[in-house]
C-alpha cells in the first residue's frame, strides 16, 4: 500500500501493510486528503509522531468488521479522536479529551496518507449527496472553527475579530460570519483576505489596523508568538482571547495585562463533525475558492512542498 510516512524524514513509500479493521471498525478508500499545518509541525517534531500522516480525508468504506453494515459503500469523513470510551470524557461525547486517546495521524494511530485508513464506526458520517469530496475534506478544520460557537456564547452585538489569514483563520472567520456574527478578519496577505471578503467578512490588513483594546471577542490563529501579543493588545477588558494556533513561547511574556484587563483565555481545538458537515451541506460556507492545488498521490512530497509556500492556503492530495 502507498502510504506517505514520516520516520525522522517525509518518505512516499509503496510497501506499507494493508491496515486490517478491528471489531467495529471500517476499512476505507481514501479519495482526498488535505495537508494541515499539524503535518507539517509533525516533520519538524511536534508530538514526537513517527507514521503514516493525514488526519483530513474523505473516503468510502469497502469494509466493516462488525454485524452493522450500514455504512458499506458509503461516502464517509471521520472524527479524528479515537477515545476508550470508558472514561468520563467518553461518556460526555468529550473523547477528544480522553486522556487514552488515538488521534488520526497525530498519535499512536497512523493516518489517513494512505491508500486506506480505518477506524471505529461510531468515528465516521455519511457526506450529504450535495457536498462534493473537495468540500468534505475540510469538515476537520470547518468542524475546529466551528467548536468556538460550542464553547462561547457570542451576542450579536459583540465585536469579533479574527487575526491570521491561515486555514484556520479564513475558516473561522467565514463561520463565524454565517452564523450572523460581526467579524473582522485580520491577516497579511490581501489575496487570501479576499477569499473571506468575496463571502461578505470584513477584512484588514494588519498594517492598515489600529491597535487598540476595543474588540470583545479576539480569534488567534496566527501560529506565532507575537500573534499571541498582538491579539492581546486588541481585547477590551473584559473580553474573550479564543487561541486557536499551539504556540510553544520562545521568550519571556508578559501576562499582567490579562490580570489587570481580566481577559478570560479561552483555548479552542477540535470540534464535532455534524455541525461542520450541515454548514456544507447548507453552502453557507464556500470552502472551494481555498483549494490552492490538487495533487496527485505520486506527487505528495511536491504537495508538501506546496503547503510551505505563504501563498498557498489549502493543498490537496487525490488517493
Amino acid at each position: 500500500m502507498r502510504a506517505v510516512v514520516f520516520d525522522n524524514e517525509l518518505k512516499l513509500v509503496n510497501d506499507c501493510e494493508k491496515p486490517v479493521p478491528k471489531q467495529n471498525e471500517a476499512l476505507i478508500k481514501v479519495k482526498l486528503i488535505g495537508i494541515c499545518n499539524t503535518d507539517y509541525e509533525i516533520t519538524k517534531g511536534y508530538m514526537g509522531y513517527k507514521g503514516i500522516l493525514g488526519h483530513e480525508f474523505v473516503g468510502v468504506v469497502e469494509e466493516i468488521n462488525s454485524e452493522d453494515k450500514s455504512l458499506l459503500n458509503k461516502r464517509v469523513v471521520g472524527e479524528i479522536n479515537l477515545g476508550c470510551g470508558e472514561c468520563e470524557w467518553c461518556k460526555k461525547g468529550l473523547s477528544r479529551h480522553c486522556p487514552n486517546r488515538q488521534t488520526l495521524g497525530i498519535w499512536n494511530k497512523d493516518g489517513c496518507f494512505a491508500e486506506y485508513v480505518t477506524l471505529p464506526l461510531n468515528n465516521l458520517l455519511e457526506v450529504p449527496e450535495n457536498v462534493s469530496d473537495e468540500e468534505a475534506v475540510f469538515t476537520e478544520p470547518l468542524a475546529a472553527a466551528l467548536e468556538i460557537l460550542e464553547q462561547l456564547h457570542i451576542q450579536p452585538i459583540q465585536k469579533v475579530l479574527v487575526l491570521g489569514d491561515g486555514k484556520l483563520g479564513l475558516l473561522t472567520s467565514l463561520a463565524l460570519s454565517a452564523s450572523g456574527l460581526d467579524v473582522v478578519l485580520v491577516g497579511k496577505h490581501q489575496n487570501k483576505l479576499d477569499i473571506a471578503n468575496a463571502q461578505g467578512v470584513k477584512t484588514l490588513l494588519l498594517n492598515d489596523l489600529e491597535i487598540k483594546k476595543e474588540w470583545d471577542v479576539v480569534v488567534e490563529a496566527t501560529g506565532s508568538l507575537s500573534g499571541f501579543e498582538t491579539s492581546l493588545s486588541l481585547t477590551k477588558p473584559r473580553g474573550v482571547l479564543v487561541l486557536k494556533s499551539t504556540i510553544a513561547a520562545s521568550k519571556e511574556f508578559n501576562f499582567s495585562s490579562i490580570v489587570v484587563d481580566e481577559i478570560t483565555v479561552l483555548g479552542s481545538r477540535c470540534g464535532q463533525f455534524k455541525p461542520a458537515l450541515k454548514y456544507l451541506a447548507d453552502k453557507k460556507v464556500d470552502v472551494k475558492p481555498l483549494i490552492t492545488a490538487v495533487f496527485d498521490f505520486e506527487d505528495s512530497l511536491k504537495a508538501f512542498e506546496c503547503n510551505k509556500s505563504k501563498e498557498s492556503v489549502k493543498v490537496l492530495v487525490r488517493g
